[in-house]
């Protein structure tokens, strides 16, 4: 491995245990006996966002400082259609990310939305795991 992959290779997985963190953060903040809702919503998003930059930074598609899941998702068509069509439904999170953190910005979120969030979460890690299976 030549020293710009071995550099590639070690962001991709900064990125991935960045999503795995974040994960974990969500479903134990959902596993509360009063969970914690909002923070497991802002988790999940985060752990789909960092997933799908460690896809990209794989591929060495350049994205935005963004939080933007469909943005993502757009650019990552680019290497892999497939998995952007698998993963269309996780832009759902998009407003998990910054809007419902802020009071006046939304609705409160049920315990089933944040599950669902953390669901979510969960598919576009996988997805984006397999898609990176037997090279990070």
């Amino acid at each position: 491995m030549t020293p710009r992959e071995e550099t590639k290779r070690g962001l991709v997985v900064r990125w991935l245990a960045m999503a795995d963190e974040d994960l974990s953060a969500a479903e134990v903040l959902l596993g509360q006996k009063k969970p914690f809702l909002f923070a497991a919503g802002f988790h999940a998003q985060q752990a789909a966002e960092k997933s799908l930059k460690a896809f990209l930074t794989w591929h060495q598609v350049e994205f935005p400082k963004t939080h933007d899941l469909g943005v993502l998702l757009d650019l990552a068509a680019r290497a892999a259609p497939d998995l952007e069509q698998e993963l269309r439904d996780t832009v759902a999170l998009n407003p998990y990310g910054v809007q419902e953190r802020y009071p006046g910005e939304g609705t409160p979120m049920s315990v089933e939305e944040a599950r669902q969030a953390v669901v979510l979460a969960r598919k576009a890690r996988a997805a984006v795991g397999r898609a990176l299976e037997g090279r990070v």
